[in-house]
């Protein structure tokens, strides 16, 4: 976490609502997308502290005025802009009705769907088709680079990564694990070209997940949260996956289901590593390098 640090240079006091950075932060707030210079808003001090911690470019900070003490406590770099806003104008810009008082605009890494593959020897992905709670996606992003996959991948229909409930339920996580957007065709093209099995999801009739053997390269395929994963997607996957419930539920939250795949996923994954070590065979590479930064790609 960054050290405390408190800028020379006061905060340069922005009354109007139309000014174009205040208007920028409400577009992104508002389309829950990049604005036109790439950017995204972000809301409170955690995200904006995670932002930090990533090194993310941020151009620009906005301050509720009043609350310039949480500048106190983050260190900004002295290339962002800082902006104290009236409270009205401030709460004109932001997502929340009861805003922390913080906000800021950040151009987020970009990455490529080969730079995701390459990023270990024995790549695990998840893949997000047509997911629409923004929190199930949130989460998921989080469980996966808590279980050492490599990036995540999302297929048209699945809600913005840049929703601003995405953004808080993955914790600052979606600033460190490398999140694609791509076409279906495209998804399993590379899949396919980069030998990485796809094991869909579903609430019945798939396989057992521990009958897979998940050190290999691997793929986690979740559906919508209502219809599932749709039959064209169904009929390409290498296998499908059913986790086992004792309990008298219908389904497994799909947040839920895919945290617990990826978490089969790592236990497999770090008994291979030891007995690997065990036999003096040095531990395979499962996990992706830590703090891998992508060039220019899809985003």
């Amino acid at each position: 976490m960054p050290t405390a640090f408190i800028r020379a240079r006061p905060p340069r006091i922005v009354q109007s609502r139309q000014n174009a950075r205040v208007k920028e932060l409400r577009a992104g707030f508002a389309q829950s997308a990049k604005t036109e210079h790439g950017r995204i808003a972000i809301e409170g001090e955690h995200l904006l502290l995670e932002a930090l911690a990533a090194r993310l470019d941020i151009p620009v900070v906005f301050v509720r005025s009043g609350s310039e003490n949480l500048l106190s406590r983050l260190s900004l770099p002295e290339s962002a802009d800082v902006l104290s806003l009236p409270p009205d104008v401030f709460l004109s810009a932001v997502s929340t009705e009861s805003p922390q008082g913080i906000a800021a605009l950040v151009k987020p890494s970009e990455f490529t769907l080969d730079q995701v593959f390459a990023r270990s020897s024995a790549p695990l992905i998840v893949i997000a088709a047509g997911l629409q709670d923004p929190g199930n996606l949130g989460t998921l992003i989080r469980s996966s680079e808590a279980f050492g996959a490599a990036g995540l991948i999302t297929l048209p229909g699945t809600v913005s990564l840049w929703n601003q409930k995405a953004l808080r339920a993955s914790a600052g996580s979606v600033f460190r694990l490398p999140v694609v957007s791509a076409r279906e065709d495209e998804a399993f093209a590379s899949l396919a070209s980069h030998q990485i099995a796809s094991l869909a999801a579903v609430a019945t009739g798939g396989q057992p997940i521990t009958a897979h053997d998940l050190t290999l390269p691997t793929a986690f395929i979740l559906g919508n949260e209502g219809s599932g994963i749709p039959p064209g997607i169904l009929g390409q996957v290498t296998a499908r996956v059913t986790i086992a419930t004792p309990g008298p539920v219908e389904s497994l939250n799909a947040a839920v289901a895919g945290s617990i795949l990826l978490y089969e996923a790592a236990r497999q994954r770090a008994g291979e590593a030891s007995r690997q070590r065990a036999n003096g065979l040095g531990a395979p590479s499962f996990a992706p390098a830590v703090g891998a930064k992508g060039g220019k790609g899809k985003s």
